[in-house]
């Protein structure tokens, strides 16, 4: 059966924000839910929305899910084999004649390919292989979402000193109305073959963030920034939660990337799509910590 709009990933955190928009917005008759957990399928047959198996690593389900689509949503995926994955959904959507792919980048770099963060080199490796494929695509780069800000920090609430390699300006984005925009710019179309930004229209710092942790929730955090050797020798040896060494590797990554602006670039499109203005980091912060003041980020 054709539907106009598949989405992957529709119980995820900003896949389930997409679907959201859909089904408040869009006749059940013209989308399906996809997810990698086929016991979801009553979860949305439930609600009277259509569902199809789809997984990264399952090329059958892959090539059964994506039969007559003429809309993927392709939420990437995360862990260290998500370029097979992802070269994989790209070649059976070209197997099936996806009419347009909307997949989701991240915006280290802004609209450049500057970036030297490890976690964007996948993001970069995708985009060439739906360029090379012949696939109509979009690929929407996202401010990395105000709901990660304790990720970045390497904060939780019993952390007294907020220790980090660097510090700069992140434009955090609230991944509610991120999920709002991809599904606007979806029914809207358009935007043949383009890379696109999504992204709040302010930016914040560590500092400033440990500023509003100590305003909302009456804490008393320090921020301390060290030098990336410093910063990685204790935490590999002391972290309480303790994290391997990959974790710290990556948030001194991500710093040395934004200490270099690559996430101080906004841009006033998803304003545009959205038809308001948009949450700033720090309200976006200030509200998560407001509902709890022990929030913490959880994949």
């Amino acid at each position: 059966m054709k539907v106009k709009y598949l989405i992957t990933g529709a119980t995820g955190g900003l896949g389930k924000h997409v679907l959201n928009y859909f089904v408040e917005n869009v006749p059940l008759s013209e989308f399906a839910a996809a997810s990698s957990k086929p016991q979801n399928r009553q979860l949305f047959e439930d609600r009277g929305i259509a569902f199809r198996h789809l997984d990264y690593d399952d090329p059958q389900s892959l090539e059964t899910a994506l039969s007559d689509v003429e809309n993927l949503f392709f939420v990437s995926s995360y862990g260290s084999n998500r370029g097979e994955q992802h070269a994989r959904v790209v070649q059976a959507a070209k197997t099936a004649g996806v009419g347009h792919v909307w997949y989701t980048s991240l915006a280290f770099g802004g609209l450049s390919d500057d970036s030297k963060a490890p976690v964007q080199q996948d993001h970069f490796l995708t985009e060439r292989l739906l360029k090379e494929s012949g696939l109509t695509y979009t690929s929407i780069r996202e401010g990395v979402y105000a709901e990660c800000f304790t990720i970045f920090l390497d904060w939780y609430p019993e952390r007294t000193t907020v220790t980090l390699p660097g510090d700069g300006e992140v434009a955090f984005t609230s991944r509610v109305e991120l999920g709002e925009a991809s599904a606007r710019i979806m029914i809207r179309g358009g935007y043949e073959n383009q890379i696109v930004l999504f992204t709040a229209e302010k930016t914040t710092t560590a500092r400033e963030l440990v500023d509003i942790i100590n305003d909302t929730t009456g804490r008393q955090a320090k921020l301390n920034v060290v030098s990336q050797e410093e910063y990685l020798h204790p935490n590999n040896m002391h972290d309480q939660r303790g994290k391997p060494k990959e974790h710290f590797q990556m948030i001194a990554s991500f710093w040395d990337d934004i200490e270099r602006g690559a996430l101080r670039t906004t841009s006033p499109l998803m304003r545009e799509i959205l038809g308001r203005e948009l949450m700033t980091p720090q309200d976006a912060v200030r509200k998560l910590l407001e509902e709890n003041r022990d929030y913490e980020f959880i994949y």
